[in-house]
């Protein structure tokens, strides 16, 4: 499977409580924080969810 590289590119401020447990569960909560996660179901999920906050690259 392809790698993906996350990247918070906006602040939480104003999220829902939901979307900021997303941010925490990918390991992001500060703006420019990355991460890099194998792409499966349950992660695409997660970043359908906060794609307004967050930029995604294949690696």
């Amino acid at each position: 499977m392809a790698l993906l590289k996350i990247t918070q590119v906006r602040s939480q401020i104003g999220s829902t409580n939901k979307q900021k447990a997303t941010l925490r569960s990918l390991k992001l909560g500060k703006i420019s924080r990355s991460t890099e996660r194998e792409e499966c179901p349950a992660l695409q999920g997660m970043v359908n969810a906060v794609s307004h906050l967050v930029k995604v690259e294949k690696i």
